[in-house]
């Protein structure tokens, strides 16, 4: 092998080298991510089959603080503390992808239907998605919440509301920059039928920030979700969920580990759907990662 051969290999491998731990180092948050979903996932479906304490009967001696056998105390009831944290991911979880599901479902087919169409109809929806996200989330969330009454079911509706528009007017902007292509004007030209031209040519070009939008807000959902629980509009006791758990706590000023764990839990999930959000942004977008 000529020297000429084994520098220009040397040079390739420190090129390699030097990818592989940035990509390493930007991978670790990711992963890191994904790993406390999946648990929490898992926790959500399986805690029933495991755990030691029902998340609603008496547990051990009330205000408690954290031992080995209640690793983060009991409330004032003499509930675990942790047990009821982990049981608070099975609404909390639920409630994320009930409203994302339904929100992105009823945004997305109206942004797109008002970008592709335009005129008179695009005018009216956005005006009114414009309305909307004039109010402040949790300001709009409340009022919607406090009329229709307390509940998770009543949760679910207000943040549905507060959350359409916004992929409302992102699916609208992205159909507006996909419907000038080539391929399109292809196939306005062989006839197709609008509707056809709508979802199978420009739509599935349109879900790149949809998807990432999704993800990074799954931890506004939760939080606002447990906004809610906290000043009594959401899950009513003695429901384990996050809000009304902390809710509980910040009654008993004294009694810190009882607003711990669930407020650890809403951290946790938060943070990890926004690593998981800004790892699919370099996935499908190579633009953003090599910008910074």
């Amino acid at each position: 092998m000529s020297a000429t051969t084994m520098l220009a290999a040397t040079a390739r491998r420190g090129i390699y080298g030097r990818f592989a731990r940035r990509l390493s180092w930007r991978s670790a948050p990711v992963i890191l991510g994904a790993v406390i979903v999946v648990t929490f996932i898992v926790i959500a479906i399986t805690i029933p089959l495991w755990t030691p304490y029902d998340p609603v009967a008496l547990a051990g001696r009330r205000l408690q603080p954290p031992s080995a056998e209640h690793w983060c105390g009991t409330d004032a009831l003499g509930r675990d503390v942790f047990i009821r944290t982990l049981y608070g991911a099975r609404y909390s979880l639920p409630i994320a992808a009930i409203v994302l599901a339904a929100g992105v479902s009823i945004g997305t087919l109206l942004g797109a239907v008002a970008g592709f169409v335009g005129g008179l109809l695009d005018s009216v929806l956005m005006r009114l998605a414009d309305i909307t996200l004039s109010f402040p989330p949790i300001l709009l969330a409340m009022a919607i919440a406090a009329s229709l009454g307390p509940g998770l079911l009543h949760t679910a509706i207000a943040l549905i509301i507060v959350w359409w528009p916004i992929y409302a007017r992102l699916m609208r902007a992205q159909v507006i920059n996909v419907k000038g292509l080539d391929h399109v004007d292809a196939a306005v030209i062989a006839g197709a039928m609008p509707g056809r031209i709508l979802f199978r040519h420009i739509i599935p070009l349109c879900w790149s920030p949809i998807l990432v939008n999704m993800t990074m807000d799954v931890g506004q959902v939760i939080l606002l979700a447990s906004g809610l629980s906290f000043i009594g509009l959401g899950a009513q006791p003695p429901t384990p969920e996050w809000g009304q758990m902390i809710a509980e706590g910040a009654s008993s000023f004294y009694s810190w580990w009882i607003a711990l764990g669930p407020g650890l839990a809403i951290f946790l999930l938060s943070l990890s759907f926004n690593f998981l959000g800004d790892g699919m942004r370099d996935l499908i977008d190579p633009r953003s990662r090599m910008s910074r």
